[in-house]
C-alpha cells in the first residue's frame, strides 16, 4: 500500500493534498476495492462500470497499478456477450445485479481507463489482453448512435434501445471512443468507422444542442464538452464564462442541479479537469480548494453539501468516485504524464470532425 513517502510529486497540492492526506485517500480506495478487484461506491452500495473505472484511473496516479489492473480484469471477466455492462452490481457482485440496463457512457469508459493505464504503464501485455474488451465496447456503443451523430442514451434489459440522447453521456463517450482510437493505432489496427463516428460525434456536441435531451439544469451538460474534449479554445472558455455564477458556489463548489443548494465533490471535481484542459490552472486550484469541507477522517470524501436551511452533509456517503476524481483532478494539475495525455488530449488523435459541418 501507497505510503506517504511514495506518494508521487504530482500528487500534492497547496490546499488540497499533502502526502499524508493523499496516502490517506488512495488507502480509503482500496480499502473499498473488493478481493476480486470490484470498486463500488462504497462497501454494500452497487459498482456501476464508469464509477469503477474512474476509481482504477485514480489508483493509478498513485502507482498502484496492480490493484487497478485487476479492477480491469474484473471487467473483462464480466463483460456481457454483447460487448456492455450492466448498470449497476450490488457490492460488485457479478452475479447480483440490480440494475440490468446497459448505459452507453457508462461501456464507453473502459477505453479510457485502459489507455490511462497503458501510458502508465507501458504494459503492451495487458493492452493486448484489452483491446477485444474496448473493441466489444466500442462497438456495442456505436450501434447506438444516431443519423445526427449523437448516441443513444441505453438499451433496457429487454434490448430496447433508448434513442434519446444524453448531452453529458455523448461527451463522456467522444473522450472515450478518442482513446480508443488512440488504442486501435498503438496496436496498428486502424478503425477507419470509429474516426467517422467521433468526428459527426463531436459535430453534434458543437454544433446542435436540440439533438440532445434538456438537461441544461445539470452542471454536468455545461463543462462535459469541454472535459470530453469535443469543445476547446475561446468556445471553451465562452461556455464556461456563460453559466459561471450559475453552477459555482464560492468557498464550497459547484452545484450538482439547478436551483437546488446542493455542492457536490464530483462535479467540482470534473469542473476543476476542465478548467486545467482549459489552461485555467489558477482557477481549478481555487474549485479543488473550495471542497476541502468534504474531506471525512479518513480520507475519503462526501458526495455533497447543502449549504441552505439546515445545512448538513448529504447524502451520508463517503464514494471511491468522489475521492478518485478528486485524485485525477489533482494528478492532472501535477503533470502526470498519463493523466495529462488522457484528459489534456496529448496523444489522442484529432482532425476527425467531417468534411462538411453544415449537416
Amino acid at each position: 500500500m501507497t505510503s506517504p513517502e511514495q506518494i508521487a510529486e504530482h500528487l500534492l497540492l497547496p490546499g488540497v493534498l499533502t502526502a499524508e492526506q493523499a496516502a490517506e485517500t488512495v488507502a480509503g480506495i482500496l480499502a473499498v476495492q473488493c478481493e476480486d478487484g470490484a470498486i463500488p461506491w462504497f462497501r454494500g452500495h452497487h459498482l456501476d462500470p464508469w464509477d469503477h473505472t474512474e476509481a482504477a484511473m485514480a489508483l493509478d496516479t498513485a502507482g498502484e497499478h496492480t490493484a487497478a489492473a485487476r479492477a480491469y480484469e474484473w471487467l473483462a471477466r464480466h463483460q456481457n456477450a454483447d460487448g456492455s455492462w450492466y448498470a449497476a452490481y450490488r457490492d460488485g457482485d457479478a452475479d447480483d445485479v440490480t440494475d440490468r440496463g446497459r448505459e452507453s457512457n457508462f461501456v464507453a469508459y473502459v477505453a479510457v481507463g485502459v489507455w490511462h493505464h497503458y501510458l502508465a504503464t507501458g504494459d503492451d501485455a495487458f493492452l493486448d489482453r484489452m483491446w477485444p474488451v474496448v473493441y466489444a465496447a466500442v462497438e456495442f456503443v456505436l450501434a447506438l448512435q444516431r443519423p445526427g451523430g449523437q448516441i443513444g442514451w441505453k438499451r433496457e434489459a429487454d434490448g430496447q434501445a433508448v434513442e434519446d440522447a444524453l448531452l453529458t453521456g455523448s461527451s463522456s463517450i467522444h473522450q472515450a471512443l478518442r482513446c480508443a482510437l488512440a488504442i486501435a493505432e498503438a496496436r496498428e489496427e486502424p478503425q477507419p468507422d470509429w474516426e467517422l463516428a467521433t468526428g459527426a460525434l463531436g459535430h453534434a456536441i458543437r454544433s446542435h444542442p436540440e439533438r440532445f435531451l434538456d438537461k441544461s439544469r445539470y452542471s454536468m451538460d455545461w463543462y462535459y464538452p469541454v472535459l470530453g474534449g469535443a469543445v476547446r479554445g475561446a468556445a471553451a472558455t465562452a461556455r464556461i464564462d456563460e453559466r459561471w455564477d450559475d453552477f459555482v458556489v464560492p468557498g464550497l463548489g459547484v452545484r450538482c442541479v439547478l436551483p437546488n443548494p446542493w455542492v457536490t465533490g464530483g462535479e467540482s471535481c470534473e469542473l476543476a479537469l476542465a478548467l486545467w484542459a482549459m489552461g485555467e490552472s489558477d482557477r481549478a486550484l481555487e474549485i479543488l480548494q473550495s471542497i476541502q469541507h468534504l474531506r471525512a477522517e479518513g480520507g475519503m470524501y462526501w458526495t455533497g453539501y447543502v449549504f441552505e436551511g439546515e445545512a448538513a452533509v448529504w447524502p451520508e456517503e463517503l464514494t471511491s468516485w468522489t475521492a478518485g476524481s478528486l485524485l485525477l483532478a489533482v494528478a492532472a494539475l501535477g503533470g502526470d504524464e498519463a493523466t495529462v495525455a488522457v484528459f489534456g488530449g496529448e496523444r489522442l488523435p484529432s482532425g476527425l470532425e467531417p468534411e462538411c459541418c453544415g449537416a
